[in-house]
């Protein structure tokens, strides 16, 4: 029984400080192996964590604040408002741990995504730390390259996947173009194999929205289930034009 992938997603990478971010937190769909951005059902929030770290680590709990924009309760997605009041990039992290109730099956969930502060939307820095924390989720994705400056078609993607804090080598990682269908098993346009540092590396052609996910399972069981789901999103946002450069 395959469980449904949550992730997280902006609608911008990049604001004048003072300015605000919708935060959208959404439940995806087990078609296609996880690899799309089809939106089935909604996330149970109680379950769940969704913080806003700052750049000097400070984090923002954005439950309390999170809004639910769907007709009926198993349809659409939550939203959360946030407004950044200093420079710099943050980073938002999304954590579930679940006990399915069709299943004897533990889900544990990571979703990830960043954003740029900027006092200047003309003269965004480039130099951006943060995008690397490791948040100590139990399968987490972690940002090798900076996923916001510099950005664009041409940039390097890097990310490595974290198993209890420790790189896993051999895992598939899907790097999923909004709008676009991954073909059957390992699709070479988009997918990439984790090295033995745990790292995968994607050079995105043209601006989109790319979903970065990694599964994983393991047959131990606990209290009430006898299978544990990991997976692990990371949502980027890749401009047409860099913030930084302007090409």
């Amino acid at each position: 029984m395959l469980a449904h992938d949550g992730w997280v997603e902006t609608n911008t990478n990049l604001i004048r400080t003072g300015d605000a971010v919708y935060v959208d937190l959404f439940l995806g769909n087990h078609g296609n192996d996880h690899r799309d951005f089809k939106v089935a059902g909604k996330i149970d929030v109680q379950s769940s964590t969704l913080v806003v770290i700052a750049p000097d680590g400070k984090e923002y709990d954005l439950r309390p604040d999170l809004v639910d924009v769907g007709y009926a309760p198993k349809e659409g997605f939550w939203t959360a408002k946030f407004a950044a009041a200093k420079p710099g990039l943050y980073l938002v992290g999304h954590m579930r741990d679940e006990v399915m109730s069709y299943a004897p099956v533990r889900v544990l969930q990571s979703a990830k995504a960043a954003f740029v502060v900027s006092d200047r939307l003309d003269a965004v820095a480039s130099d951006q730390p943060g995008f690397d924390r490791v948040l100590g989720h139990p399968l987490e994705l972690v940002a090798v390259s900076n996923p916001v400056t510099p950005m664009g078609p041409g940039e390097e993607i890097r990310v490595r996947l974290l198993l209890a804090g420790k790189p896993l080598s051999g895992a598939k990682v899907s790097f999923v173009p909004r709008g676009v269908a991954l073909r059957e098993g390992f699709d070479e346009r988009y997918e990439r194999a984790t090295d033995a540092e745990g790292i995968a590396t994607f050079t995105p052609a043209s601006g989109n929205v790319y979903l970065i996910v990694a599964h994983h399972e393991e047959g131990a069981g606990g209290d009430g289930y006898e299978r544990t789901k990991y997976s692990a999103a990371f949502a980027v946002f890749v401009p047409d034009v860099c913030p930084c450069c302007g090409e």
